[in-house]
């Protein structure tokens, strides 16, 4: 059903990255500047790799580490990582002390106003939010969720199907949703 993937995860936000760079490039004036002469369709393709390399960075670190907890018997609990200022460093937040006993659902929303928090400061550039489930109550299948937003205007999840075998993870391929804006900004609200 499902085929190893190493590298899914990363070309999953390349895809993404690229489409949300095409979507802002669509809405830029045909001289190269924007409005307010401030930047230019070049410098905007730019910042735009930027946001999509450290989404992968943040996304392949996030993973690699959250492996151990799907290949973990115990409950997942969810957890959470941070792309700090410098762009390379990429940092778990602990709050396992704090959540002793809390239900996942309330862990989720706990990381997300903890992220909310740093993301608003400055102090990171991206974040991302793990956590497994099932993909609905009438199948087994387990997914794993990435929630992820960049400070450049990148948000969504991704939701990756699994099954482990032994101690290795075999991925489905990976399914992008859209999802509103909650810790760099507030969405609008007809956003979805």
């Amino acid at each position: 059903m499902f085929r190893i993937r190493k590298h899914a995860l990363a070309a999953t936000f390349t895809l993404f990255a690229l489409g949300a760079s095409v979507s802002f490039a669509q809405g830029l004036p045909k001289d190269g500047q924007l409005a307010d002469g401030e930047i230019s369709k070049d410098e905007l393709a730019v910042i735009l790799a930027t946001a999509q390399q450290q989404l992968i960075r943040l996304s392949d670190e996030a993973t690699a580490e959250y492996e151990a907890v799907i290949r973990d018997a115990e409950p997942n609990m969810p957890a959470a990582w941070m792309l700090m200022k410098d762009g390379e460093t990429v940092k778990r937040i602990n709050m396992d002390s704090q959540a002793e006993g809390i239900p996942a659902a309330s862990r989720i929303v706990m990381y997300r106003a903890a992220l909310k928090s740093v993301a608003r400061k400055g102090e990171i550039n991206a974040a991302a939010i793990l956590y497994t489930g099932r993909l609905n109550e009438e199948t087994d299948t387990e997914v794993l969720v990435i929630e992820h937003e960049h400070r450049l205007g990148v948000s969504g999840n991704k939701v990756i199907g699994y099954e482990v075998e032994g101690s290795d993870i075999s991925w489905a391929e990976p399914v992008t949703q859209k999802k509103r804006f909650q810790w760099f900004y507030d969405a609008k609200e007809d956003d979805s």
